[in-house]
């Protein structure tokens, strides 16, 4: 275990599970200590904390929607009242809305713009109230917004595009303050919401170059690099961590 970021307080949105819950325990196992939201996956979230406090760290779950403003600005809240800081935030909450554009609906396409975007805008939005020199974002995006090898996701790729315009804007406005903003594109990882057993995995795979799926700590070391001291001098960044599938 390392101590790169002893000292750090980081939030991660929709951690109990996936992508996020491996961010979250990686961010303890390098000293930082860790709060994370989530929304239905109670049973989950407990088991995140307890991994956190496993690396002698202390830890936060916080039930939030990130659909919901009040939640989401809330969790900061409740971040910075327990510790005191918050010095990075992770913005990994999201939802997919799948289907071809006829069939997607307006309360898909309200929810997904919700939580992929809004709610990415919102946390972010309050988080750099309490954020100072050597503050860092990490936005988790897909590797969709680079490139869409198949039908149906229009509604989920128009969203996590924006997330692209949301780092690189911020970057500029931030960067004077000493705050990084990055963006890491996931391919197909194996997680709740696209399993590597799934239906249609193989067919995945064929996109792949590397010809395998991510694991979720995969992203996490990535994540793990930008916030440690590695990641000081890059921001703006798209990073792809998807096996070669857009390359």
């Amino acid at each position: 275990m390392t101590v790169q970021l002893a000292g750090r307080v980081a939030l991660v949105t929709g951690g109990s599970r996936g992508i996020g819950a491996a961010v979250a325990r990686r961010l303890a196992a390098d000293g930082a200590d860790v709060a994370f939201t989530y929304r239905s996956a109670e049973d989950s979230a407990k088991s995140v904390l307890a991994d956190i406090e496993a690396y002698g760290r202390s830890g936060l779950s916080i039930c939030a929607d990130s659909a919901d403003p009040t939640a989401v600005v809330g969790a900061v809240e409740r971040t910075v009242a327990e510790w005191g800081r918050l010095d990075i935030l992770v913005n990994n909450a999201g939802v997919f809305a799948g289907g071809r554009i006829e069939s997607v609906g307006i309360a898909d396409l309200d929810r997904a713009i919700a939580v992929n975007v809004r709610g990415v805008y919102l946390t972010t939005q309050a988080a750099v109230r309490h954020m100072g020199e050597g503050g860092r974002i990490v936005n988790i995006g897909s590797s969709f917004a680079s490139r869409v090898p198949a039908p149906g996701v229009s509604a989920y790729a128009m969203t996590k595009s924006a997330v692209n315009g949301l780092t690189r804007a911020l970057a500029r406005e931030l960067g004077p303050r000493g705050i990084t903003v990055n963006l890491i594109l996931p391919g197909s990882t194996d997680t709740d919401m696209n399993p590597a057993d799934s239906a249609g995995a193989d067919a995945q795979r064929t996109q792949i170059a590397l010809g395998r799926y991510a694991a979720p700590a995969d992203v996490a070391a990535t994540v793990s690099h930008l916030v440690g001291e590695g990641g000081r001098h890059i921001t703006g960044a798209s990073i792809a961590v998807d096996g070669g599938a857009t390359a």
